[in-house]
């Protein structure tokens, strides 16, 4: 103890314990993946790029509405189904005709994914869609559901 009563503090801890810090790291290796050569692999339920199954799709357009970038393009038709039975009515289904995602604009929020009440829109872990022009940014309706094939199995339900 000193004469006022206070404790001896040692000078330049903090730095001492900064430069400690500092071999540390200089000694360890980085978590860093060499992208090209060397590729993660992704959890499972990561979310990579929007894949869409046509089938399952009704036209709705809540997922175009409630875009906040508004990078969805949906454009549809109604089509005729004659009854099955003489003397039913006729039915009117909407049809798909046009179904395109803009990357480019896209903020994978995810947003299209959970408001989609049909399940016609899924996310796929696999993030290797870069282009070399913005333009081709655009994924067309058969581009997004060639990524269909890559959407995991949803985790099985609890009883």
């Amino acid at each position: 103890m000193s004469d006022n009563g206070r404790r001896f503090t040692f000078p330049f801890k903090g730095l001492i314990t900064g430069m400690g810090l500092t071999l540390k790291a200089l000694f360890t290796r980085p978590e860093t993946v060499q992208y090209p050569l060397v590729k993660e692999i992704p959890v499972p339920r990561a979310r990579g790029v929007i894949a869409l199954d046509p089938e399952a799709c009704t036209v709705c357009m809540l997922c175009a509405r409630e875009c906040p970038d508004w990078c969805i393009y949906i454009e549809g038709h109604k089509q005729e189904i004659q009854p099955d039975k003489p003397g039913g009515r006729v039915k009117t289904r909407a049809t798909l005709d046009r179904f395109d995602i803009d990357y480019a604009l896209c903020m994978y929020c995810g947003i299209c994914v959970e408001v989609c009440p049909f399940d016609a829109l899924f996310w796929s872990p696999d993030y290797e869609y870069s282009e070399f022009s913005i333009s081709e940014m655009l994924h067309d309706k058969d581009r997004l559901t060639d990524w269909l094939d890559t959407v995991p199995d949803p985790p099985a339900l609890e009883s």
